[in-house]
């Protein structure tokens, strides 16, 4: 089973479409489910910690929007965990919304240079598509070993 980020983040289609090929999906869900079950975070709609801001400079440097740094706190760390990563490019918005133009950009970079395989797909525009889409992603997914090793 392979961890596995899926961009956009947000899409609970394309973290089901992984989990159901046998592999772990790694996206917002799991980042913010963290954030909120840890101790210390403040009472929402905050849920963050002093440290947060600090951890999105790893990411983003001190002149990048605030926004992008916290973003970053989040999904940086995922993009570090990644052992492969889909895609899909032009999404619509009831597919996975990430909400953040720069953060996207940089999340997209950090990807691409991170060495890991990368499936990218554009979002299908209607079922012939559909199929063709979900064929591909099973094929990556089927391509990735089965254990990683550490």
């Amino acid at each position: 089973m392979a961890k596995v980020f899926i961009y956009p983040a947000t899409s609970l289609i394309l973290s089901d479409l992984v989990a159901r090929f046998g592999h772990k999906p790694l996206g917002a869900a799991l980042g913010i489910r963290e954030r909120i079950q840890t101790a210390g975070v403040d009472s929402p709609p905050l849920q963050i910690t002093p440290e947060e801001p600090k951890r999105g400079l790893k990411y983003a440097a001190v002149e990048v929007p605030s926004g992008v740094r916290g973003r970053m706190a989040i999904y940086g760390p995922l993009i570090e965990e990644a052992e492969a990563a889909i895609i899909v490019n032009d999404a619509d918005l009831a597919f996975g919304c990430m909400g953040c133009a720069r953060t996207n950009e940089l999340i997209l970079f950090t990807l691409r240079q991170s060495g890991i395989p990368i499936l990218e797909l554009d979002y299908p525009g209607d079922e012939e598509e559909g199929v063709r889409f979900v064929a591909a992603v099973r094929k990556f997914l089927d391509g990735l070993p089965e254990e990683v090793e550490a």
